[in-house]
C-alpha cells in the first residue's frame, strides 16, 4: 500500500496554474486567522450536547480535504488556488511526512468540484489504485519560479506533548498547584485542530465502507471524543451500521411488504466479524495512507487495527460496540460538568504514566480508564459530592435520553443544566492531595468501585482491583490488574500525599529551577527520596530484593539523567496513552 500511496495521485489540468494536486497519504500549522478563533469556538461548543457536537464535527469533516503539501508552498497563494473552488471556511498546517494541509470549505460542492477536475498521475513503473478520496498531494508547477521571498513560514501548532523536563520546568513557574494543574491540562489536552484531524480521518474511512454500506457512519469513539484525550492518543472509531434504513417495524399497512434479500450468519458477532473482514481488506488494498493493517477478528470486540500515515495516528475500528460511544458522551458530561474534573484527571494520568503505573503496552497495569473512574468516584465521595452519581443521572433523564443496548440500561440525562449539586469549593491543590489519602488507605481488598452508586460496594470476585464497569455492570473493567501492580499505586499514592504534605514541596519554591508541588510528584527521584525512613522495611524473598535493587540502580542512572534533561534544549519527550 505504501507503494501505491506515492504513485496514486490528482493532477489538476489547468496550465496556467502555478499548484497541482496529486493523492497521497505530525506537528501542526495553524493559520494565524484561524488562531485567534479557536478558544472562543471551544467554549461555545463546551456548552452543546455530546450527540449535537458530534453530528456538528461530522458535518464539518464531510466538507473538509487533506492535502500534502511541499515545503516552502506559500499560504496566501495556496489558499487563493483553493478558493477558485468555492470558499475556504478554515484550513490549518500540521506535517508528517511533509507539511500538510486541512481545507474545510464552506459547501460540500467544492470538495466535488476538486475531485472532478483532477485527474490520476501515470507512473512509469507502477500501477495506481484509482480510488479517489479526500487526500491529495500538491505539487509546484513551476518550483524555480518561485522565489525564496515568497515563502514565508506557517504558523506552527503543536500535535504532541511537550518533554517531560519541559513540563517539569513550565509548572515549578507557576504560582499555585492550582494553576500547576491547569497548566497540566492546557499542554496535554487535545487541541481544536487535532480533534478536527480526527473526524476529517473518519470521514475517509467512512469513504471506503460507504462503498459497501451507503448510509453508515464512521464516528470517534473513547479519548478523542470524552474530553479527556491527550495529544498522540489513538483513534478509537466505530462503524455505525445501525442508522441503516428499512428495518422492518412489523407493522403492516398494506397486504404485501417487500423486504431485501440478505446474507444471514447464526450470530451478530460472525456478522460483525465478517463485515470488519471484508472493511479491513478494503482498508489495507484502496486506503491511501492506511498501512500495518491488522485484521484481530477474535478478540471480545473484534477490530481493524491499522496506522494513517497521513495524519499520524493509530486507528482502531471496531463495530457493534454502542455501549462504547455512550461510555465516550458519560465521560464528555462529566468533564464538562465541573472545572476541576478534568485537571484533576489529565494530573493524576500524567503522575501515573510517568511512575510507570500505566502503560502502552497491554498487561497487569492499571489502564487509563480505570484510573478516570477512580478520579470520577473519588469525586463523588466527597462532602459535599463535585459529580452526580450515574444513578443521579438516571433519575432526571427525559424520555429522549432512554437508552437500553444489548439489554443493558444506558440511561442518564445529557443536559447538563439539569445537574445540580451543593457548592463544593474545594480547590485543586487540597483534591490532589486528598485524592492520593483516599486511595491511599482504600480498603481494595474489600470493597469494589462503582461510580453508577457513589459508594464502596463488596466485592463479587477475588481480583486484587475491582472496579464496576457503568453499563455492563457484570464486568470488572479492571481485572487484568493485578496484586503487585495495585501495591505499587497505593504505595506511590501515600508517598505522594505525604509530600504533598511537606513545606518544602507544597510552596513555590524560591528558586525557580527547583520542582515543588505537582512538579515534585513527577519527578521519580524526588518520590523515592521522599520515602526513606517513612516506610517500615519488610522482609522481601530474595527475588524481590534482587529485583528491588536492579530498580535502585535503575532509578540512579534515571536521576542522573534528570539533571541532564533539566538543562538540554528538550530533544527527548515522554508520551503517554
Amino acid at each position: 500500500m505504501a507503494a501505491s500511496m506515492r504513485v496514486v495521485g490528482l493532477s489538476l489540468s489547468r496550465s496556467s496554474n502555478s499548484f497541482k494536486t496529486v493523492y497521497v497519504s505530525q506537528r501542526c500549522y495553524l493559520s494565524a486567522e484561524a488562531a485567534t478563533k479557536v478558544p472562543h469556538e471551544n467554549t461555545a461548543r463546551q456548552m452543546q450536547t455530546f450527540a449535537s457536537l458530534q453530528t456538528e464535527r461530522q458535518e464539518e469533516a464531510s466538507r473538509t480535504v487533506l492535502i500534502n503539501c511541499p515545503k516552502g508552498v506559500n499560504e496566501k497563494k495556496f489558499i487563493k488556488y483553493l478558493s477558485r473552488y468555492g470558499t475556504v471556511k478554515k484550513y490549518f498546517f500540521y506535517e508528517t511526512y511533509g507539511p500538510h494541509a486541512v481545507v474545510e470549505f464552506s459547501e460540500l460542492e467544492s470538495v466535488m468540484s476538486l475531485q472532478a477536475e483532477s485527474t490520476i498521475a501515470a507512473s512509469e513503473h507502477e500501477c495506481a489504485v484509482p480510488f479517489k478520496s479526500r487526500l491529495f498531494s500538491l505539487k509546484l508547477s513551476n518550483p524555480r519560479e518561485q522565489p525564496a521571498a515568497s515563502r514565508p513560514l506557517v504558523h506552527i501548532s503543536r500535535q504532541s506533548t511537550i518533554p517531560i523536563n519541559e513540563l517539569v520546568e513550565k509548572l515549578s513557574l507557576s504560582g499555585s498547584i492550582d494553576q500547576q494543574l491547569n497548566t497540566l491540562t492546557e499542554e496535554y489536552q487535545l487541541t481544536e485542530e487535532n480533534i478536527r484531524l480526527r473526524f476529517l480521518v473518519c470521514s475517509l474511512v467512512k469513504d471506503i465502507t460507504s462503498a459497501y454500506f451507503p448510509e453508515c457512519s464512521v464516528k470517534p469513539f473513547g479519548s478523542s471524543v470524552n474530553s479527556f484525550g491527550k495529544l498522540g492518543c489513538d483513534l478509537d472509531m466505530f462503524l455505525d451500521l445501525d442508522g441503516i434504513s428499512g428495518k422492518n417495524t412489523g407493522k403492516a399497512s398494506s397486504p404485501f411488504a417487500i423486504e431485501f434479500q440478505m446474507k444471514r450468519v447464526p450470530s451478530k458477532r460472525i456478522a460483525t466479524q465478517n463485515i470488519l473482514s471484508v472493511i479491513g481488506e478494503c482498508i489495507e488494498q484502496f486506503g491511501p495512507g492506511c498501512v500495518g493493517v491488522q485484521k484481530i477478528l477474535n478478540a471480545r470486540c473484534p477490530l481493524v487495527r491499522f496506522s494513517h500515515q497521513p495524519s499520524g495516528f493509530q486507528c482502531d475500528l471496531t463495530a457493534n460496540n454502542r455501549i462504547a460511544i455512550k461510555t465516550s458522551e458519560l465521560l464528555y458530561i462529566y468533564g464538562n460538568l465541573d472545572p476541576r474534573v478534568r485537571p484533576l484527571v489529565f494530573s493524576i494520568r500524567c503522575w501515573a504514566h510517568i511512575h510507570g503505573i500505566t502503560s502502552r503496552i497491554p498487561g497487569a497495569w492499571i489502564t487509563n480508564f480505570s484510573l478516570t473512574m477512580m478520579v470520577l468516584f473519588f469525586l463523588q465521595k466527597r462532602n459535599p459530592p463535585i459529580i452526580p452519581t450515574l444513578d443521579q443521572m438516571k433519575n432526571i433523564a427525559g424520555a429522549e435520553d432512554k437508552c437500553t443496548i444489548e439489554g443493558h440500561d444506558c440511561t442518564f440525562s445529557s443536559d447538563l443544566s439539569k445537574m445540580k449539586l451543593a457548592q463544593n469549593t474545594e480547590m485543586l491543590d487540597n483534591l490532589l492531595l486528598e485524592f492520593f489519602t483516599f486511595y491511599g488507605n482504600f480498603a481494595f481488598s474489600k470493597a469494589s468501585i462503582n461510580i453508577r452508586k457513589g459508594k464502596e460496594q463488596n466485592k463479587p470476585e477475588s481480583s486484587p482491583l475491582h472496579i464496576q464497569n457503568p453499563f455492563e455492570q457484570e464486568l470488572n473493567i479492571s481485572k487484568n490488574v493485578n496484586q503487585s501492580q495495585l501495591e505499587r499505586f497505593v504505595n506511590l499514592a501515600r508517598d505522594s500525599a505525604w509530600m504533598l504534605q511537606q513545606d518544602t514541596v507544597c510552596s513555590p519554591s524560591r528558586s525557580e529551577s527547583h520542582p515543588w508541588g505537582l512538579a515534585a510528584l513527577l519527578l521519580s527521584s524526588a518520590l523515592q527520596s521522599g520515602s526513606k525512613g517513612k516506610r517500615r522495611k519488610q522482609r522481601e524473598p530474595a527475588s524481590e530484593r534482587i529485583k528491588f535493587l536492579l530498580e535502585s540502580l535503575k532509578t540512579k542512572q534515571t536521576n542522573k539523567s534528570d539533571l541532564n534533561l533539566s538543562h538540554s534544549n528538550g530533544k527527548n519527550s515522554a508520551t503517554e496513552s
